[in-house]
């Protein structure tokens, strides 16, 4: 898939790809996709495997108490680009990592690498995607599941690869 002796990097939008995988979703008060749990180890072995990642930076929420998993997914090789946390109205940790991944893959390593992968399904990507895709610096678009994806990703159908189909090689 990827060109021979490319550079590639992942940026992952982790509170997408966690939700996206773990969170039921109903429609109509009728559940259309089950959630399940991603093993984070698995799952940076299978970018290594499938699209040949060589750097794949997450980028993540901090909170202090959750020392030991971030210890962990950088053993498991995820370079952590962490965004302070605030609090929502229910007391709910909010890290919105959005713009913190943009600027990495569009300016902090963009010269590092010669194709991306983007893990999200998220629309706010969108104008990335664009930037990428017109730089011919877009490998892949890697989406949680198809329940869960932006209708603003539709542009990008020749580029999308879902986690839900693999779901039985990156299950914890």
């Amino acid at each position: 898939m990827p060109k021979s002796k490319s550079t590639i990097y992942a940026f992952i939008d982790s509170q997408n790809l966690n939700l996206g995988t773990s969170k039921d979703i109903f429609k109509n008060k009728k559940q259309i996709y089950k959630g399940w749990k991603l093993d984070f180890k698995k799952f940076r072995k299978y970018l290594q495997d499938k699209f040949h990642v060589k750097k794949a930076f997450l980028f993540i929420g901090y909170i202090a108490a959750n020392k030991q998993l971030y210890s962990n997914l950088e053993s498991y090789g995820y370079s952590l680009i962490f965004k302070p946390t605030t609090k929502d109205d229910y007391g709910k940790p909010k890290g919105n990592v959005d713009a913190e991944l943009v600027l990495h893959a569009t300016a902090i390593e963009y010269n590092n690498f010669d194709q991306a992968v983007i893990v999200s399904g998220d629309g706010d990507f969108y104008c990335l995607h664009e930037y990428l895709a017109a730089n011919r610096k877009l490998l892949r678009i890697v989406i949680p599941n198809t329940k869960s994806e932006s209708s603003l990703l539709k542009k990008f159908h020749k580029y999308k690869t879902f986690i839900s189909f693999d779901r039985h090689k990156l299950e914890f």
